[in-house]
């Protein structure tokens, strides 16, 4: 009797481990299906392929807390978790059957990965792994390449983990130069194209890059991940960082305290307050922002920072720069109106109504993109070329600012392309008048002269340095860099002294008419 017991186990015992066996096999044999469809190129059945490994890997029984299973191009993980899970780090070169060519990889995963499936209802949980050493899963359809051709992706049973407050860390190792590239972090994120079951999105990712043979991805959620490359249009030499940063902190400084001695004084100046010296004042509100949080920006997106910090002074920062357009936008309408009424401007709640404009407009802007996709703005990486030759990773400069390229096209130089177009044009009509005047041999008077120096100074000033952002490409870019740094860094103080000079001249001009009509009373 105890040996037919006996019998009886070992039979369940070999019976399990032919079921453990076949179940393994039957992934191995999906994956090399899989091979055979990457060489093929055969996209419309990679989503179907990568779920249908998801689903074995996640069905599937062995005995022990984990499996491996590895072809040549995947290479699949999956671990048995239990509520009380505590973390766990993941090292390529730990792993059993990872070829020495190929590089190393990481991935860390904090405590926090199961709270949330185990406060709906206590289980055993799986943790499933799948490295691709290749990049033909997941075709984009933009001008960039995967670094490593790596693709590591993890998925905790059938749960949706997002939002984590502690970061999963993956790491890519790498022996390449990374000079002339932009490297992002980025997931792959299904349903996002016409043409591909999906598209590489930075959403909810933060690149960091500790040495130069390492990029570091923190992202607050499971999925596939990777590293873009995308070759810089205009990547700054690295020797020009310290220069730059310099000549920016002392220049926004200065207009720091320029604008805000401007508004002081015209607060303590009740007489001024005619709708010119209102928008002139609004003006260097924006201006005064604008600097305010520039200088913030490189100090807020240090890594230590809490990325919501980082994302609400990106916010912040956008909303002044578009302020800050709007109104130089405005001084040219208003310049405008005054050549064109000849100086018989009224309309009712003018000043209210540029406020709504100047203001209101960059903030519906800013708001809007905030609701839409938050994750325009955060770090944003500065590409730097090494002249030395060894590399840029490590030297990459960064700051508070827009992420999305297309958000920055359209929301940045577009925005100012337009303002500047407009300024430029408002002058280039100013001069003409001018010239037509002169010509017909009628002094313009002192109130003409007047408002000539102000179209000059307003629209030269704002409008044309602005213009210099649309020049940074070849031969132009050094140049322009520090130009354009220069030129507006310090605006805010051009513009202080030209309100000064403006304000002498007009003292000096009452004055002069009060002489002359003491004289007349004198001579009478």
């Amino acid at each position: 009797m105890d040996g037919c017991v006996v019998l009886f186990l070992c039979l369940l015992l070999v019976t399990s481990q032919r079921g453990t066996a076949e179940a393994s096999q039957e992934s191995l044999r999906w994956m090399r299906r899989m091979e055979t469809a990457a060489v093929e190129q055969d996209s419309t059945s990679f989503v179907e392929l990568i779920r249908g490994l998801e689903r074995r890997l996640l069905e599937v029984n062995f005995k022990g807390h984990n499996l491996t299973l590895q072809t040549s191009i995947i290479q699949t993980l999956v671990f048995k978790l239990g509520c009380d899970f505590a973390g766990l780090s993941l090292y390529s070169a730990a792993l059993e059957r990872v070829s020495q060519a190929q590089a190393q990889h990481a991935m860390q995963f904090p405590a926090e990965l199961t709270q949330e499936a185990c406060r709906t209802r206590p289980r055993e949980l799986r943790l499933i792994c799948i490295y691709f050493f290749t990049a033909h899963f997941f075709q984009n359809d933009i001008n960039a390449s995967l670094l490593n051709n790596y693709v590591l992706g993890a998925q905790l049973g059938r749960e949706h983990v997002k939002n984590l407050s502690k970061p999963i860390n993956i790491s890519f190792w790498h022996n390449q130069s990374l000079e002339g590239y932009t490297v992002n972090c980025v997931f792959w994120k299904e349903g996002a194209s016409k043409h591909r079951w999906g598209v590489w999105s930075p959403e909810g990712c933060r690149t960091e890059q500790p040495s130069p043979t390492q990029v570091l991805c923190r992202c607050n959620h499971l999925s596939y991940f990777a590293v873009l490359m995308q070759l810089s249009q205009a990547p700054i030499p690295a020797g020009l960082l310290a220069p730059l940063t310099y000549i920016s902190l002392v220049g926004c400084s200065i207009s720091v305290t320029a604008s805000l001695l401007t508004i002081l004084l015209n607060c303590h100046a009740r007489k001024q307050n005619d709708s010119i010296t209102h928008i002139h004042m609004n003006l260097h509100a924006s201006v005064l922002l604008l600097n305010a949080t520039f200088l913030l920006s490189s100090a807020l997106s240090m890594p230590s920072v809490p990325g919501a910090a980082c994302t609400a002074l990106a916010a912040v920062l956008h909303f002044a720069l578009l302020s800050c357009l709007t109104w130089m936008a405005i001084e040219g309408f208003n310049l405008y109106l005054l050549l064109v009424r000849v100086y018989n401007v009224y309309i009712h709640r003018y000043v209210l109504k540029l406020c709504a404009v100047g203001w209101g407009v960059p903030a519906f802007l800013v708001l809007l993109l905030l609701a839409v996709k938050s994750s325009a703005y955060g770090r944003h990486v500065i590409p730097l070329s090494d002249s030395q030759g060894n590399g840029t990773g490590f030297q990459n400069a960064s700051l508070c600012w827009v992420r999305s390229p297309a958000v920055h096209g359209v929301l940045v130089m577009g925005y100012g392309g337009l303002t500047s177009l407009f300024n430029l044009v408002v002058l280039a009509w100013a001069l003409r008048v001018l010239h037509k005047l002169k010509a017909q041999k009628k002094p313009p008077g002192a109130r003409a002269c007047r408002d000539t120096v102000t179209v000059l100074g307003l629209t030269v000033l704002l409008g044309t340095s602005w213009a210099l952002a649309f020049f940074s490409f070849g031969v132009f870019l050094l140049p322009q860099l520090f130009l354009f740094t220069i030129f507006n860094s310090l605006y805010g103080f051009f513009l202080f002294l030209w309100i000064c000079i403006q304000r002498c001249r007009s003292e000096a001009e009452v004055e002069a008419e009060m002489e002359a009509f003491s004289s007349s009373q004198t001579t009478q």
